[in-house]
């Protein structure tokens, strides 16, 4: 059971950072993307490119760092995939959502988030084909950290784990002690007012949506060290994503943080007492019992 329970907290760090950049875009827009989480498949994979780059220019750049499966190369790769994973979320909104906000309404562009997924899911596919890929095909040894009960952690897991809280925490610095992130919160409260007061919204925006894909970029790398990379993986993340946005209140950041961590336990736990191939229900039921008993999230507030 503890060993589940840590597991969870580790899967916890990257949907956390996943349901941040999802609930700002559903605060803020108005719409349910679900295309999202194609953004961390963007990042794992430019990532992927750019780390096989980096190792064949310099082979100094293929060392590992420290216990890590990580190289030198694949941190410089980290930086350039949450640019351009950022700038890719920039590029979506402007040939696609916004052009359907323009023109439809709020279901419309949940139906064009829904093409998007599946667009963005065969474009790479079909570049990288359908095999899964890793980072690294060495052995990552776990480390034992405890005997009785006996607890087992990998360091590419404690490493995501810290990177991911440190992460969090500058955010958190940005949106509540600094002018932009006041000017963001005031856009996600009331756009118009906000803007008769000097708060320029489409700067805004792409600024929403280039934290969204560079912290999805950062996620989906950081999946990729505990897992592995598919075109697939947006598919099977986007529920528990959802799931982690909607426990902890759409439009709050400290709400997706923890509700990450909820469904990222919740899930682990429920292996203990599922059978594994039911494990995948739980994020679901997990959304399903939270519109029910409490609509608007653990930290949302009732909207008009």
């Amino acid at each position: 059971m503890i060993q589940h329970l840590v597991d969870g907290i580790l899967v916890g760090s990257f949907l956390s950072l996943g349901a941040i950049g999802l609930t700002m875009v559903m605060h803020i827009l108005r719409f349910a993307n679900f295309s999202h989480a194609e953004l961390l498949s963007i990042g794992a994979y430019c990532a992927l490119v750019f780390d096989k780059l980096f190792e064949s220019l310099s082979p100094v750049l293929s060392v590992k760092i420290g216990p890590l499966s990580m190289t030198a190369a694949l941190a410089l790769s980290i930086l350039i995939s949450m640019a351009l994973t950022g700038l890719s979320a920039v590029a979506i909104d402007r040939l696609v959502f916004r052009r359907v906000r323009e023109k439809g309404g709020e279901l419309s562009m949940v139906f064009a988030s829904f093409g998007m997924s599946l667009v963005i899911r065969n474009v790479i596919g079909l570049i990288f084909g359908l095999s899964s890929e890793l980072y690294s095909r060495d052995i990552a040894f776990a480390m034992v950290i405890s005997r009785d009960p006996l607890l087992l952690v990998k360091p590419d897991q404690v490493f995501v784990l810290i990177a991911a809280l440190l992460i969090m925490f500058a955010l958190y610095l940005v949106l509540s002690r600094t002018r932009f992130g006041f000017a963001l919160r005031a856009i996600a409260e009331n756009p118009s007012l906000a803007q008769v007061h000097g708060v320029n919204l489409k700067r805004m925006i792409v600024a929403v949506w280039l934290i969204g894909g560079s912290l999805g970029a950062i996620a989906g790398v950081f999946y990729g060290l505990s897992y592995q990379i598919t075109p697939v993986m947006g598919r099977d993340l986007v529920l528990p994503i959802f799931a982690a946005t909607i426990v902890g209140g759409i439009g709050s950041v400290y709400g997706a943080v923890l509700g990450g961590f909820i469904v990222g336990v919740a899930s682990n736990v429920a292996l203990v007492i599922l059978p594994s191939g039911y494990s995948p229900s739980v994020p679901f039921l997990m959304i399903l019992l939270v519109l029910l008993i409490r609509p608007n999230g653990l930290f949302g507030e009732a909207r008009a």
